[in-house]
């Protein structure tokens, strides 16, 4: 009889320290060795902690699926899955896993990387994504924003959500993202004041330029270079074309200005805007205030937000005749300093478009 009691206890007394290491140690394993990746997870009305366990173990972000079902049942996640479409990582251990597809377990901390050029609508998306905050939650915040110590005329916060990686978590304020990126651009604008002074007072003293600007500029600079060796060449097109009493009128003639008033704006010449190629029609509507083919100068505002690379040409942009350049299909632009040889490159990568070259 002694020995039976001893046996259920040993059973027992092992039952609940394999429940203690289940919701105290294993939500903390190392996930398993894999390269840095993304997976998208499916959840609906039908979804059971198998399931999430399976596409869990499908994409190898789990050594052991029942192993994490089971942890799953022992949190009682089994009634808080959520619904739609979660983004997880790689890196992510099982109790950040369990926090991304349950509700009431916590928030969690994610690696959220801001690409250079990209505008507020393509970080609102992103963060959607991530669950970070709506996109129309981010959005309204930005469209809110004024910075009246770093850019008084800055109309929101576009230009200033500066591109960077961020560790930001899911369910967060709007106002604190929108906040930790402008934080950063001021950072980084006053550290660029500081190594670029003769930059910005050239600009100021030739073109009456400030810090709004020089990151319009820098914003068209990031969205025509694809090549960052180029920014600076390109930058310097753009001030030749300011500069230059000969070329008149000064007009940018920017493609991605265009585009981006098509965003931003409700306009006939866009109905038929496929988010990429700029058409004859667009260009010439001059109702479009950022159509840099219609308008002389700059736009009213930024049309993305510039890294610092993209500051840095603007602030030391090369010195060349150049007044012209064409985008080749390698992500490479021909430049040219009158318009005669500009026609002839564009027919050149024209021709080379026709023939399948670069």
């Amino acid at each position: 009889m002694k020995i039976a009691l001893w046996s259920i206890g040993c059973v027992l007394l092992a039952g609940l320290l394999g429940l203690a290491w289940l919701v105290v140690m294993y939500p903390n394993e190392p996930p398993p060795p894999r390269a840095s990746k993304t997976v998208a997870i499916e959840l609906d009305e039908h979804s059971t902690v198998d399931s999430v366990a399976r596409q869990f173990g499908s994409a190898g972000l789990v050594a052991d699926t029942d192993l994490f079902a089971w942890y799953a049942r022992a949190m009682r996640a089994s009634d808080r899955l959520r619904q739609g479409r979660v983004l997880v990582t790689a890196q992510m251990t099982p109790r950040q896993l369990l926090q991304r597809v349950a509700t009431g377990f916590g928030s969690t901390q994610l690696r959220i990387t801001i690409p250079e050029g990209w505008n507020r609508f393509d970080i609102a998306l992103r963060l959607a994504e991530w669950g970070v905050c709506t996109r129309e939650a981010f959005l309204a915040q930005v469209g809110s924003t004024r910075l009246p110590e770093l850019d008084p005329a800055a109309q929101n916060g576009e230009g200033y959500l500066f591109p960077d990686t961020y560790w930001l978590h899911d369910d967060m304020q709007p106002a604190q993202v929108v906040e930790r990126l402008t934080n950063n651009a001021r950072r980084r604008l006053s550290m660029l004041q500081a190594a670029e002074a003769a930059g910005f007072e050239r600009l100021r003293t030739e073109f009456g330029f400030g810090v709004h600007e020089i990151v319009i500029l820098a914003s068209i600079v990031e969205k025509e270079a694809h090549v960052a060796s180029e920014q600076p060449v390109i930058a310097g097109v753009f001030l030749n074309r300011l500069r230059d009493p000969q070329f008149r009128p000064k007009r940018l003639q920017a493609d991605p200005t265009v585009a981006y008033g098509c965003l931003v704006m409700q306009l006939a010449s866009c109905s038929d805007f496929d988010g990429k190629r700029v058409t004859r029609t667009m260009t010439a509507d001059p109702e479009n205030p950022f159509n840099t083919y219609r308008i002389e100068g700059l736009p009213p505002a930024p049309i993305a937000n510039p890294g610092l690379s993209a500051l840095r040409a603007v602030l030391a942009p090369a010195a060349h005749s150049y007044l012209y350049f064409v985008a080749r299909r390698d992500g490479h632009h021909a430049f040219s300093a009158n318009l005669a040889d500009h026609n002839l490159a564009v027919q050149q990568v024209q021709l080379a478009a026709a023939a399948g070259g670069p």
